[in-house]
């Protein structure tokens, strides 16, 4: 057995996977802490879900190791028997996973994008998983899309700040003070802070003008930070996630209209875009898969 798990603030969420790929077991939990979240989706799938594990890996948004907050050798610990755990960027195990098992089965050109609490990317180029010099690459958020200097930019990087979910609550939260009208606020009982991503969603849906506003000015970051990384990967395949999955039907055909506009006509033309079939599991089953095989793909 195997086990992946993927982290976001203090969630975690992991599966347990045969040799053959298979998932025995999924488990998710939201704690305090990181560190807590963590031991509690190990403890979930312990050896009553499936047996210990020969090899464990875990994801964290964000490419810098440096900014992953987690005691390795406690996890370890935890999980028993000395298991070493492994660690690699959400982005970069979503690409294994979609390389592995999903929609990119095969691709030797790949990008996994997926925008959620944190917005992610991960690529494989000519077959090989993209690091770069110091393993920093695929670091999307600091995407630069927009000339005006502000510090939420230079402490998130500009996609992260704009695309993010708090940055799209931001955003909105912005043009209501600036005097829209939005149920949004209203269905928030006046409290800004109630505001959620979800509910801008449900909103947009409703046919409530400021959230359907917001959503395609969402939509064309998210096209641009997609555009700028075809223009240079030449991807067979781009596989989306997070929201971009769960409101497929407010995000994908308009992001794919915004792409075709924005790429090289000879990308355009060839790359396939897709909408991830394997859901909030292509993190962790990415991480489950490099921490027996590493970055070795089929």
């Amino acid at each position: 057995m195997i086990l992946g798990i993927s982290t976001d603030g203090s969630h975690a969420w992991g599966v347990l996977m045969d040799s053959g790929g298979a998932i025995t077991s999924r488990a998710d939990s939201i704690q305090p802490t990181l560190t807590d979240a963590l031991n509690a989706v190990v403890q979930e799938l312990g050896a009553g879900k499936g047996g210990q594990p020969e090899a464990a890996a875990v994801s964290f948004t964000g490419t810098d190791p440096r900014t992953w907050p987690v005691d390795l050798s406690v996890l370890s610990a935890a999980i028993g028997s000395n298991v070493p755990v492994r660690t690699l960027s959400t982005g970069n195990a979503s690409a294994l996973a979609e390389t592995w098992y999903g929609l990119g089965k095969g691709a030797n050109d790949l990008v996994a994008f997926s925008v959620g609490p944190s917005v992610s990317a991960g690529i494989i180029s000519n077959g090989v998983l993209l690091a770069g010099a110091h393993g920093l690459a695929s670091s999307v958020q600091w995407l630069a899309l927009n000339p005006v200097e502000r510090d939420d930019y230079r402490r998130l990087g500009c996609l992260e700040a704009e695309g993010g979910s708090a940055g799209i609550v931001r955003r909105l939260v912005w043009r209501i003070k600036s005097g829209d009208r939005s149920r949004v606020l209203d269905r928030a009982g006046g409290d800004y802070h109630a505001i959620t991503l979800e509910s801008i969603l449900t909103a947009a849906r409703d046919n409530d003008g400021v959230s359907i506003s917001v959503i395609r000015d969402t939509v064309k970051y998210l096209a641009m930070a997609v555009s700028n990384i075809a223009a240079v990967i030449d991807p067979d395949v781009i596989v989306l996630g997070g929201i971009l999955q769960s409101a497929g039907d407010l995000l994908f055909e308009p992001l794919r209209q915004e792409c075709a506009r924005r790429m090289p006509p000879g990308i355009t033309e060839r790359v396939r875009i897709e909408v991830s079939q394997l859901g909030p599991d292509s993190a962790p089953m990415g991480a489950a898969r490099f921490a027996k095989f590493g970055s070795v793909l089929p």
